[in-house]
Formats: C-alpha cells, sequence, structure tokens
C-alpha cells in the first residue's frame, strides 16, 4: 500500500495529486488566467503564479484525498522539461515537503507522465493498456511516436523535426485572432465548419517523422492572398478554415502513426498529450483502430492537458522499483 502526493508545474498550471497504488484519490489544478491577455504563456508571471498556487492546491489535494500529511509516504515532483521558473517552484516545495515528513522523493519526467497516464485507475474497470504499445504524444511543445516495451522502456519511433502539432494549431489561431489557448478554440469553430472547403499543403517526410512548419506557412500564404481580394475572408469563413487547418494537421499525425502501428505490428495504440483533447483526433483515433481492429487507448480530458495525476502514475510505477531521487536533482528546461 502507497500513498504518494504528487506536484506538477511545468508550465502554467500548479497542480497536485493524491494516489493510493494505481488509484487516484485527489487531482486539483490551479491554472492561470492572466497569460489569456498576452497571447501566451509569459514565463516571470507563470513562477509567480505558481508561488501564490502552490500551497492552498497541495492543502486542497490532501483534503480531498482523505488522507493526513503523516500517511504520505513518499512525494513525486515534475523535473522537467518545462519552464525553468516554473518547475523551480514545484521541485523546491516537493523537496521541502519530503524533508519535513522525511519521506522520499521521486522525480518524474514530464513526457513519460503524459503517457503514462493511461495507467491512472480511478475503478477496478478503469482499461491499460498492454504491452508493447503504442503512443502518438502531441502537445503544444512536442510530438512524437514512441513504443513503449515497459513503464520506463520506449523507443522514439517519429517525431517532429521543427514545430510541434499544438503549436501549429495555435499558431493558425493567432492568426486568425481568436485568442489563447488557440487548439481548443478552433476545436470549437470546427464543429461547425467544413473539413473540406480548403487545402493546405502537407509536407513529404519519409518514416514516421513530422514537420508542421510548411503547414503554418501554406496557411500563412493561403490567408495573405485571401485578404487581398477581400478584407473580410477570415471572418466570413472562420469555421470552414478552422475544420480545414484542423482536419490538415490532424489526418497528418493519424497518417503516420497508422503506418507506424501497422510496420511494427502492433495492436495497442494510444494517444496522449494536450492536443489528445481534441475531438477530431480522438475520433479518428477511434476509426483506425475500429478498421485495424486495435485496441485503442485515448485519454479522458482532464488527464490530456498537465496534471499531478500523471505525474503521480509515473512516481508510482518508480515506487515500485525503490527509484527515488537526491535532493540535490536540478530541474530541467529541455
Amino acid at each position: 500500500m502507497s500513498v504518494i502526493l504528487a506536484i506538477e508545474s511545468s508550465c502554467d498550471d500548479t497542480s497536485a495529486a493524491v494516489l493510493r497504488n494505481q488509484y487516484l484519490l485527489s487531482n486539483v489544478i490551479a491554472s492561470q488566467e492572466i497569460h489569456r491577455r498576452y497571447g501566451g504563456v509569459v514565463p516571470e508571471l507563470a513562477s509567480r503564479a505558481h508561488q501564490q498556487n502552490i500551497v492552498p492546491v497541495v492543502d486542497e489535494a490532501v483534503k480531498q484525498a482523505g488522507v493526513r500529511l503523516e500517511d504520505i509516504e513518499a512525494v513525486a515532483f515534475t523535473r522537467g522539461p518545462g519552464l525553468l521558473g516554473s518547475l523551480l517552484v514545484g521541485v523546491s516545495f516537493a523537496k521541502s515537503l519530503s524533508q519535513a515528513l522525511n519521506v522520499p522523493i521521486i522525480e518524474v519526467n514530464h513526457l513519460q507522465a503524459h503517457v503514462l497516464s493511461h495507467f491512472i485507475k480511478e475503478n477496478e474497470d478503469s482499461p491499460t493498456p498492454k504491452f508493447p504499445f503504442i503512443c502518438l504524444l502531441v502537445s503544444g511543445g512536442h510530438t512524437q511516436i514512441l513504443l513503449f516495451e515497459d513503464h520506463f522502456h520506449y523507443t522514439v519511433i517519429g517525431q517532429t523535426i521543427d514545430d510541434a502539432a499544438g503549436e501549429a494549431l495555435d499558431k493558425a489561431a493567432k492568426i486568425m485572432d481568436l485568442g489563447y489557448p488557440g487548439g481548443p478554440l478552433i476545436d470549437s469553430l470546427a464543429q461547425h465548419g467544413n473539413p473540406s472547403a480548403f487545402n493546405f499543403a502537407t509536407p513529404n517526410i519519409s518514416g514516421f517523422d513530422y514537420s508542421f512548419s510548411g503547414i503554418k506557412t501554406s496557411f500563412l500564404y493561403f490567408l495573405r492572398d485571401q485578404l487581398k481580394v477581400n478584407p473580410n475572408f477570415i471572418e466570413t469563413h472562420k469555421p470552414d478554415l478552422c475544420a480545414s487547418i484542423q482536419n490538415t494537421i490532424v489526418e497528418f499525425l493519424v497518417r503516420k502513426l497508422e503506418k507506424a502501428a501497422l510496420k511494427l505490428h502492433v495492436n495497442q495504440v494510444a494517444i496522449a498529450g494536450g492536443v489528445s483533447a481534441n475531438s477530431l483526433l480522438r475520433q479518428r483515433i477511434a476509426q483506425i483502430g475500429n478498421q485495424h481492429h486495435w485496441t485503442t487507448f485515448v485519454p479522458q480530458k482532464k488527464f490530456c492537458t498537465d496534471n499531478a495525476a500523471m505525474v503521480a502514475i509515473a512516481a508510482y510505477f518508480k515506487f515500485l522499483q525503490h527509484d527515488f531521487a537526491d535532493i540535490s536533482s536540478p530541474p530541467y528546461a529541455r
């Protein structure tokens, strides 16, 4: 029986979670609305907000879990990658708390945690992937296809050679002046648009790698040309534009993932990361799973974005191996 308190502070969400074995007892997240006015995360403001949020967030997570601080057997934290100032707040707090409670600390890689979120159990019937499984990890900062042999042994099968898929969606939203974060706004507007209304170029990248800079450029140049003819083009075609750029990016993602799974003869396929909340991506993964008779795993939306529950489950598997961190372990940005 293990009770783990986990802290996540890699970007702009302060989160704490409590896990008993694989079962989630609480998962509290404090988001930072201040970044909306700047159209993106401001690192200095993010670290300051983490300092304000971390004590009440941890306190609330412990209360919701119905445990006492004395019950905690380990404190886990995201060591990286992420914004260094934000990480420092979570890492420092976790180290201090572990010293006060006289329990070990467990460092967690943020990207591994996203994938391992599929192993969180909220009840006995919660399905989990079987090894080996392939996972498309897709977010604002990362796009990778990973083959997992066990919880911590994996191979990068493919990755973006430039921008991430989530960054491409956010950039498209910024070009259309939709606001921040752009991905969910595009997803929402796309529900009322035609995904075949406009065509945008996708690069011919060999193997299982991705490239999204060309898609962004194609979208930008298309709008530039249209606006010369009709200054109101974006305003009058927003749903179709959103549906079309979203469809272009999602089909590119799915095509490579499908190709990799078939090549490697893997029938357990998952997605993870912030962009895994995208409704079209979730729909397409389910469709190709049915087509090929694969078992597919799509995370609950509350586990797609940054959260401490995913840090806690990664820490649980490290706890079983007695894989504890040293108090001197610094955070890393990359």
